[in-house]
């Protein structure tokens, strides 16, 4: 059963930092890009960031850009979202997601992506 689980997350003052976690397990990604979502109460998902399946290719939110920073480890099959500076804004349900490479114009479509981790919580406080 191929899953993605994640960790990480909860709360924290503005201008902290959290570090979230998704492993990847049922088979390799490797060969996935692999992407970070979020949905606030009441929003739809919006994408946060992507790192293609080599870890070369990365692209962000102008919301996040500079402050957020994605990576993965292909040995662990595990990707990761580092946040820095947070904002009462980016309070949200934080997702991370798995799918085939695809071209530039589909790369922030949740549609893009197969796999979705089970969410978790992160809340910053003012």
């Amino acid at each position: 059963q191929v899953q993605l689980v994640q960790s990480g997350g909860g709360l924290v003052q503005a201008g902290g930092s959290l570090r979230l976690s998704c492993a990847a397990s049922g088979r390799t990604f490797s060969s996935d890009a692999m992407a970070w979502f979020r949905q606030a109460p009441g929003l739809e998902r919006e994408f946060v960031a992507r790192i293609s399946s080599s870890g070369i290719s990365k692209y962000y939110a102008d919301s996040v850009k500079g402050r957020f920073t994605i990576s993965r480890d292909n040995a662990k099959n595990t990707v990761y979202l580092q946040m820095n500076s947070l904002k009462p804004e980016d309070t949200a349900v934080y997702y991370c997601a798995a799918g085939l490479p695809g071209p530039s114009g589909s790369w922030s479509l949740t549609a893009s992506y197969d796999y979705w981790g089970q969410g978790t919580q992160v809340t910053v406080s003012s």
